[in-house]
């Protein structure tokens, strides 16, 4: 708050409309926070409504400022929430370890009603003797955030300023791109798990339009869906989630145009390596046969 200052002579230096959209969408943001300092997400409702609060409403503000620049149309408020739930809901689930064991006490923001089917308490997940409801409860979890895909992608869709696309983009394919490595990952309740920084940098220079979206989408998707174990509890909610998604990229018409950012595991790149290595062999014992006297 001692430089807070900086942030009030920079506000009154924007235009009005700009102006009216930050006072507007900050002013929601601080009262629906306050509402959450002395209440737990117990229901989905509670969990989507948090997550209104403090990123779907940056979402709707992002919108309005995009609009009030004359960059781009008005986008549905329905649209623009999912956009900052899409976000929000993924930060939340990567960062349970972080979040429980906060100091002075636990930030708990997983809603009960989805963790309550699999524990008698939040911070039971972290034990070893509970992984196999941890991983359960994480893949339901993660489903519930696959919900929002679609209003992303429409979103993104009819964005036409090629910067604003960019900031729009990279996040949400940093985001699913995310959920694809924390589905059935135990890792999520002893560290933090993130997408490889090499695969961070080729999404930041890659996304420049649509066909790079849906590529995206529809690769992370796939890597996913093989992740799916038929007897998990969400496996089959998981599985209209995906296959909603891999439809609508399919519908675009624009896969062929895709770049790849599918990720191989360390498992895939062993294969890969001992397999040329295995060619070479070859290579090199027949020119040695061939050429023996």
């Amino acid at each position: 708050m001692d430089e807070f200052h900086h942030v009030s002579t920079a506000f009154l230096r924007l235009d009005k409309r700009y102006q009216d959209a930050i006072e507007e969408v900050t002013n929601k943001m601080g009262h629906g926070m306050a509402k959450f300092i002395c209440l737990e997400v117990e229901t989905i409702q509670d969990y989507d409504e948090y997550c209104h609060y403090v990123a779907g409403l940056v979402g709707l503000g992002l919108s309005r400022l995009f609009h009030a620049s004359r960059l781009e149309d008005f986008a549905p408020d329905n649209l623009s929430n999912s956009m900052g739930l899409f976000l929000q809901k993924t930060n939340i689930i990567r960062d349970y370890l972080e979040d429980i064991n906060e100091i002075p006490r636990p930030r708990m923001f997983w809603p009960r009603e989805i963790w309550g089917k699999y524990a008698a308490k939040l911070e039971d997940f972290k034990y070893e003797e509970n992984s196999k409801a941890a991983v359960e409860c994480l893949n339901d979890l993660i489903t519930n955030a696959l919900g929002h895909a679609l209003d992303c992608l429409k979103y993104m869709e009819a964005l036409k300023d090629h910067a604003i696309f960019r900031f729009c983009a990279i996040p949400q394919i940093m985001a699913i791109g995310t959920l694809s490595v924390c589905y059935n990952n135990i890792n999520v309740f002893r560290g933090v798990v993130k997408i490889r920084r090499g695969l961070t940098a080729k999404i930041m220079d890659q996304t420049h339009s649509m066909s790079d979206v849906y590529g995206a989408f529809y690769d992370f998707s796939s890597l996913l869906a093989v992740k799916i174990n038929k007897d998990d509890p969400s496996s089959q909610r998981t599985l209209d989630a995906i296959e909603a998604i891999q439809h609508a990229c399919r519908a675009s018409g624009l896969l062929s145009k895709r770049r790849s950012f599918s990720v191989k595991t360390s498992k895939q790149r062993k294969e890969v390596f001992l397999l040329l290595l295995s060619i070479i062999f070859v290579v090199v014992m027949s020119y040695m046969i061939v050429n023996s006297p």
